[in-house]
């Protein structure tokens, strides 16, 4: 089954005229080239006129669907009521807002509003590097924790670039962009995820200011942390002094209102969310120790860190991000429970369906968060993960799903997304047309046309 997109050709084509590549952030160019124009609870429509069940999100902050009626009426009270952008002394919202993240995760005691997660996580090893009075920093093999110069490396890295394993070691500093100072990189040290051996085989060479890791890898599908690996991090950063950040800006919001780290039990020192805070609208924030977070009001201005930003704290995504909190909150999480049954029946008949169709297979999945790894086992790191998933079929897989009307984001390893709006009847929907894909896929020459 395969379709065209005349329409949402046209319109990328005359973005590109003004737009480089088309797109104004990169990882959205995408084969097939769709361009979707409306967003309602579970579905996506794009430039044809055409509906899919949504399961990417636009990388997973629309937790409660989209469009929901909850926060879109607490974004049009705070239009036309008047709230508006001032750039001088606080506002009620921003302070409303900061006391329901401080109120509802023990580990946050102070709060700063951002704009985006790339931000967020800038700050938060800025902060480190001067509560520490150290320069080097650790970062995880396979994360992704924004563009900027500390953390865009070492991200989908292939294995030939990298090298082979190494425990106790780190991995060389791989760009993921231009411009990065070959100074700068020395300060940045990759290791693999849950590799608790690496993190002191770089602490006894280095003077590192902190450690930054997701605490489950979503960006490459569903990578959880090993039995008492956040554990050993928090014991690692108490031996060694550096700062701990948990990058929850994928995980945050979407696994419990603490976050991972709600779920698993492990304090981090700071922490940074975004998406599902806000329910897609574009906001972040850095929280945790207040004796660090008051770096940003040092009274010795050549230890203050600067927090600034002229967007910071914008009326239209704090009420966003109230009203979405409030929906959490609401009927003791039912949110949670809704998503995380859905989730279970998702990954339990995705297995079976897998199985059925021969395929060596696992459903890794957390909550509202999923993906199918075509391997015999769940990846514990980059190096397990890039070494044993087949990652043409899982691409070949996400592309039937689409042509069927389910949209995954078509790349191998991306996270698969449930939100509070979908339904058990959409689950059957999705499973049905699964099946129907591997089917597809088995008859002789698929490969190669899908190829």
């Amino acid at each position: 089954m395969t379709h065209s997109f005349p329409k949402s050709a046209a319109i990328i084509a005359q973005s590109r005229r003004f737009i480089p590549g088309g797109v104004n952030s990169i990882n959205r160019a995408i084969q097939p080239e769709i361009t979707f124009v409306r967003g309602e609870g579970a579905y996506i429509f794009d430039a044809e006129g055409r509906r899919y069940l949504d399961y990417h999100a636009a990388f997973s902050p629309h937790f409660l669907g989209h469009n929901d009626p909850y926060v879109r009426e607490a974004v049009v009270r705070a239009v036309t009521n008047g709230d508006s952008l001032f750039g001088a002394g606080s506002t009620v919202m921003e302070g409303r807002l900061a006391e329901l993240i401080c109120t509802h995760v023990p580990w946050v005691e102070s709060v700063q509003i951002l704009n985006t997660g790339s931000e967020a996580t800038c700050q938060a090893m800025r902060l480190a590097r001067a509560v520490t009075g150290r320069d080097h920093v650790i970062v995880m093999q396979g994360g992704y924790n924004g563009w900027h110069n500390d953390v865009a490396c070492n991200l989908m890295t292939p294995l030939s670039r990298v090298g082979p394993r190494r425990s106790p070691g780190e991995y060389p500093f791989i760009s993921i962009s231009a411009g990065i100072p070959k100074s700068h990189q020395q300060l940045v040290h990759p290791i693999n995820f849950n590799d608790l051996a690496s993190v002191r085989y770089v602490c006894e060479r280095y003077a590192i200011a902190a450690l930054i890791t997701e605490p489950i890898l979503q960006n490459i599908g569903v990578v959880k942390p090993a039995p008492g690996f956040l554990e050993g991090l928090r014991k690692l950063a108490d031996e060694f002094g550096f700062v701990l950040i948990f990058d929850e800006v994928k995980t945050g919001f979407r696994h419990a209102l603490g976050g991972f780290a709600q779920v698993s039990g492990v304090r981090p020192d700071l922490v940074v969310y975004g998406k599902a805070v806000a329910n897609g609208f574009p906001i972040a924030l850095i929280g945790g120790r207040r004796d660090y977070m008051d770096w940003f009001v040092h009274p010795d201005p050549v230890k203050r860190v600067l927090a600034a930003g002229t967007y910071n704290g914008h009326p239209v995504p704090v009420a966003a991000s109230i009203a979405t909190i409030e929906r959490l909150l609401m009927n003791g999480g039912e949110v949670y429970r809704h998503v995380e049954a859905l989730g279970a029946k998702l990954q339990h008949g995705l297995e079976e369906l897998l199985r059925r169709h021969g395929h060596t297979a696992v459903v890794a999945r957390q909550g509202s968060a999923f993906c199918p790894y075509l391997m015999d086992h769940l990846p514990v790191d980059w190096h397990d993960l890039a070494g044993h998933h087949d990652f043409a079929r899982d691409e070949q897989l996400r592309q039937a799903m689409i042509s069927r009307g389910i949209f995954c984001f078509p790349l191998a390893t991306k996270q698969w997304s449930l939100s509070a709006a979908h339904t058990s009847e959409d689950v059957d929907v999705t499973l049905r047309e699964y099946d129907a894909a591997l089917s597809e896929l088995a008859k002789p020459g698929a490969m190669a046309m899908a190829s």
